[in-house]
């Protein structure tokens, strides 16, 4: 069949969104496993998801370092070994690091798991953060972090943090260089055996799990792994009450200012969240944005600039970040705080509503290539309490939207005066 170029493609609208639903495994350890089968890729991603655990009297700098540090050697394997023998089954073994949560990662090959399943298990049972790795820990660190802090874009990023949650809860800490030195490897031993364990564990499998591979799993990280008496959850520290301020930093020498702006706002959990986050792409989420046409494209101040609705476990966030030519920091602020008042004001034409609409719908249609892609959107929403269903009622909202109906949810939770607004460069 030729195929026809001269007439475009029908368009079809997307009525609904269907999700893979997990395989459920409960343990008597306490571990909890959701397992995504497909035999469709010769690949299996295996998730080792752990809750943060904190109190209020130690460094939240224990919690990233733990993670960084989880391969860097066991009782019986030095932190070389541990990566020769990863890469000599072709398989990734990465941590990551959250606010809420860190995980360790692993990617193989189905035929390899078994192999490599039994290094993971090593690190989780028997990790010891050799003092010789630390040291190396905390000096890389702070070299990194000496070069960042010369970076107008990070240190604005560290303002706007501390300015949103405060110097008293994790999610608003930056650390000085100085912060690496009260690192210690007891403290790390200590978190290590309160937080990896199996009933802070969340076992996420996904790809080409055959049963064997599931009774491997089971004897490995079930019949062979034990809790700690150390466990506990963490502490819940209240957030502060936010101030809208105005911080600038000068630096005589910048070539460009970085401008971050923003403030508290609801998490996925609220049922309003969908709505916010189709005024956010409306605003300044997407490349065809009213921010990026206003101020990259015809004012030409900057490359790029966005916004995003951030979903935390305690609450979510609202920010807007970019970088600009110095000279033209405070006629951005000035374009800035124009396109709020007509995005609070002013009802929108129903034609960037469609648009917004269908590119938010074509967007999560198009995330969902494969099986590992219907793990993420499960697990973007398990920490929450919440499930699948969600997705039902996101795409029922978005779908529902009106021009009305996106000033109604502008005018309620997008306020120019509550924004924090940081500048680091020059306000010209």
């Amino acid at each position: 069949m030729i195929l026809n170029r001269v007439e475009a493609p029908q368009k079809h609208a997307i009525e609904s969104i269907d999700l893979i639903e997990p395989q459920v495994f409960d343990y008597d350890n306490g571990l909890k496993m959701f397992l995504f089968q497909t035999e469709e890729v010769d690949l299996v991603k295996v998730e080792f998801i752990f809750d943060n655990v904190f109190n209020a009297l130690q460094s939240p700098l224990l919690n990233p370092c733990l993670s960084g540090m989880l391969k860097e050697g066991t009782l019986t394997r030095m932190s070389a070994q541990i990566a020769e023998e990863i890469d000599f089954y072709g398989a990734y073994l990465i941590p990551e690091y959250g606010y809420d949560q860190m995980s360790l990662n692993l990617y193989s090959l189905p035929k390899y798991l078994p192999k490599v399943l039994h290094i993971v298990q090593d690190i989780l049972k028997n990790a010891i953060f050799p003092e010789e790795e630390l040291e190396t820990f905390k000096r890389n660190n702070k070299q990194k972090l000496q070069v960042s802090l010369q970076k107008n874009d990070f240190v604005a990023r560290r303002l706007f943090y501390k300015s949103l949650f405060g110097d008293e809860h994790y999610y608003g800490y930056t650390p000085d260089v100085e912060s690496y030195d009260s690192l210690t490897r007891e403290s790390l031993l200590e978190l290590y055996k309160k937080e990896i364990q199996p009933k802070n564990c969340t076992l996420i499998v996904s790809g080409n799990v055959s049963a064997d591979l599931i009774t491997q799993i089971e004897e490995l990280f079930v019949a062979d792994w034990r809790n700690s008496q150390l466990y506990s959850k963490d502490s819940l520290f209240l957030l502060a009450d936010v101030e809208p301020q105005n911080i600038v930093e000068e630096r005589t020498d910048a070539l460009q200012s970085a401008i971050r702006l923003g403030m508290p706002m609801i998490n996925r959990t609220h049922d309003d969240f969908p709505a916010v986050q189709f005024v956010n792409t409306l605003f300044g989420g997407y490349f065809g944005s009213r921010l990026m046409r206003n101020i990259r494209e015809e004012k030409g101040y900057t490359y790029s600039i966005g916004s995003a609705v951030a979903s935390l476990k305690y609450t979510g966030f609202f920010t807007i970040a970019s970088e600009v030519a110095a000279e033209s920091t405070a006629l951005t602020m000035l374009e800035i705080e124009k396109e709020f008042d007509i995005l609070c004001s002013i009802v929108p034409d129903e034609a960037e509503v469609e648009l917004v609409r269908n590119y938010i719908l074509g967007s999560m249609m198009g995330s969902l290539e494969s099986i590992f892609s219907h793990a993420d959107k499960f697990k973007a929403v398990y920490f929450y309490g919440m499930t699948n269903d969600y997705y039902k009622q996101y795409n029922t909202v978005i779908r529902s939207m009106t021009a009305e109906k996106v000033l109604q949810i502008a005018q309620k939770y997008f306020n120019f005066n509550q924004l924090v607004q940081i500048v680091v460069g020059k306000m010209n």
